[in-house]
């Protein structure tokens, strides 16, 4: 008697699950992140570089005070240099990550690379020229935790030009994401920073930002983004148990809900006003 061999009923196929599921969280992450950052890119030029033309230098000091004098050039251009290069990296930083760019438009990948790396190390140059010809509001613990953030912005961006070129692209993916975790510190600063004051009621703030908090925040503005960053690297491997990669679902959607909140607040009431006040030539 012949026997027909049984082909067992298609399976569907949930072994890579959590993997995508990581994906699609590190992507709405992303995407929030960059309508934020792109609209305080836009802040940055209008309010601070658009300061320059209008000879009205001396609103920089309205949100971190210290940060313009008039007999200090050098710090001046170190700060001038930063900001603008800053604002051009924030823009750019998320559609270098954008798989569909990379893949269909490879060349546009690789000259937007090349100007996203050069513009994070200019900017992280620009911030270091800062600290040394200037010295932070801060004090000590401020030029430290900003001075080791413009030195890991240099490193993180040499990096990634460097497996780029050398054709490296696993260890290259790997440095551009921490990349993109830096480069948001800035725009990270400005809303951990307002909402702990409002939440907080200034707790732990001084006017000379050398309080608990201000110490705190030198570090925690670009220390967690690098936690998540790594997070998220070893958490995409399929290789990992599916409860690390559930997690770490699950901390990229938190991320986003409180990237997505602060954002509107931020967009509403501070960042969007601050840009349509500073093109009509409204300052405070």
């Amino acid at each position: 008697m012949a026997f027909k061999r049984q082909i067992p009923a298609a399976q569907p196929r949930t072994d890579h699950l959590p993997a995508r599921v990581v994906s699609i969280s590190a992507t709405a992450l992303v995407a929030a992140s960059w309508v934020s950052a792109a609209v305080f890119g836009l802040y940055i030029l209008a309010f601070y570089l658009g300061a320059i033309p209008a000879g009205q230098l001396d609103t920089w000091n309205d949100g971190l005070p210290g940060l313009y004098e008039k007999r200090n050039l050098a710090a001046l251009l170190a700060m001038a240099t930063h900001m603008a290069m800053g604002a051009v990296m924030l823009l750019l930083g998320p559609v270098q990550l954008i798989a569909a760019v990379r893949r269909r438009l490879p060349a546009l990948h690789r000259w937007l690379g090349r100007l996203y790396v050069s513009t994070a190390a200019i900017a992280g140059v620009g911030g270091l020229g800062f600290i040394l010809s200037k010295g932070t509001i801060g004090g000590f613990w401020m030029n430290l935790g900003f001075g080791l953030y413009g030195a890991l912005m240099i490193l993180a961006a040499t990096q990634t030009y460097r497996y780029a070129r050398a054709l490296r692209f696993d260890l290259h993916r790997i440095w551009a994401v921490r990349l993109f975790a830096l480069a948001i510190g800035s725009w990270l600063y400005r809303m951990d920073f307002g909402f702990w004051l409002i939440a907080m009621n200034r707790l732990g703030h001084r006017e000379d930002f050398r309080g608990p908090f201000d110490i705190v925040m030198s570090f925690f503005f670009y220390v967690p983004n690098l936690l998540v960053a790594e997070w998220f690297l070893r958490a995409r491997r399929k290789s990992r148990h599916p409860v690390w990669q559930w997690s770490a679902s699950a901390l990229l959607m938190l991320a986003t809900l409180v990237v997505a909140v602060g954002s509107y607040y931020f967009l509403r009431y501070y960042w969007g006003p601050g840009i349509l006040d500073a093109l009509a030539g409204k300052r405070a």
